[in-house]
């Protein structure tokens, strides 16, 4: 589940990460916004600056029209619901800190770079600090962020924001918490400018999260345009092992992508048709462990796609979890075959890739 700017930053903040003191916009009509504000698009996509989802207002006769604007501006084919609306903070400099799970290890990881904000897709590779965070080892981290930003005087601070993060990051069952920018300011605050938050849907039994809707596409990210092998699965974990098992048996990922939490038919058929864009697919996996996206609304897109979309490739199907036996009932009506796991789905689907 990929959070929108606000919900992550709400969670930071409970967890005391320095977020900028902010106001949520509905409508033009709001009231009570304080001035100079920086008006950010909530949208779940990257990129809004340069599309122009990110306005700087220093009066009250450009506000309205600002907020206006910004609530009728797609971005990449995302409208937003909600404006965030920020204190304008004195920047002196713009740093780049995240925290990710490595599958192959197993472990939770720290990435950090002395240049973040914009430009960060510049930066070299090997300019990266990578290391791992065990829960144990905070204060060691803390003095090689402290190195790495050349900030020797806020030691003390980064050792107990890797503390926090890091706790935010397990009780939240996240798979990647990304802070770009860490904005450090001219009084020498740190403080999370931004921050994309992806949450692992397999662990929503143990929370009660609500937030905004997110449309499936989303999660959908392109790996191969002349790839064999579509991939369809809901959170970012399995979503990933997914695309990793489908390289793993020698056949070639055409896209990650993850339907999220709360998914529905609609949605998922949106995702089904953006798949028909590769050329050269063979064979769609779809590897689902249902919780809040259930079997049933899976199975039903499913049969959608069958009726609807022609020359659909064969679809490798592996379902369990919330109304299974709904969803097992509505596909043998279809003469749709489910496989009992993934390995069966991949092993069926190379057999397809070969022929």
């Amino acid at each position: 589940m990929k959070l929108l700017e606000y919900e992550a930053k709400n969670i930071l903040a409970k967890y005391n990460i320095p977020v900028p003191s902010s106001v949520l916009i509905k409508s033009v009509s709001q009231k009570d916004i304080p001035l100079p504000v920086v008006l950010k698009s909530q949208v779940p996509t990257g990129g809004r600056g340069r599309a122009g989802g990110v306005k700087i207002i220093d009066n009250q006769q450009d506000l309205n029209t600002a907020i206006a604007n910004l609530l009728k501006l797609p971005i990449k084919g995302f409208l937003p619901k909600t404006i965030l609306a920020e204190e304008k903070m004195t920047i002196s400099h713009e740093y780049y800190l995240s925290l990710i799970v490595d599958r192959p290890s197993g472990t939770v990881r720290v990435m950090a770079n002395i240049n973040g904000g914009t430009e960060v897709e510049d930066n070299e590779a090997d300019s990266y600090i990578n290391v791992e965070v065990t829960g144990k080892n905070f204060d060691a981290v803390g003095e090689q962020l402290a190195e790495c930003y050349n900030l020797p005087e806020q030691t003390f601070v980064l050792q107990d924001l890797i503390e926090n993060l890091y706790d935010c990051f397990t009780s939240n069952d996240a798979t990647l918490i990304e802070i770009n920018p860490l904005v450090y300011t001219s009084d020498n605050k740190l403080i999370a400018g931004d921050c994309k938050m992806t949450l692992d849907d397999n662990a929503a039994f143990r929370h009660k999260w609500k937030f905004e809707e997110t449309p499936a596409e989303a999660n959908f990210v392109t790996l191969d345009t002349n790839g064999t092998i579509a991939t369809i699965a809901n959170g970012a974990g399995l979503a990933m092992a997914t695309v990793d098992a489908v390289h793993d048996m020698g056949m070639i990922p055409a896209n990650f992508l993850d339907i999220g939490g709360g998914a529905n038919t609609e949605t998922l058929l949106k995702a089904f048709n953006r798949l028909g864009e590769y050329p050269n697919i063979k064979a769609i996996v779809i590897n689902i462990f249902a919780g809040i996206t259930r079997c049933d609304e899976v199975a039903r897109a499913i049969i959608a796609a069958k009726r609807q979309i022609t020359e659909l490739p064969p679809l490798f199907i592996r379902l369990a979890g919330t109304n299974f036996d709904v969803a097992e009932r509505l596909l043998a009506d279809e003469h749709i075959p489910i496989l009992a796991t993934l390995e069966e789905c991949l092993a069926a689907a190379k057999q397809e890739v070969s022929r």
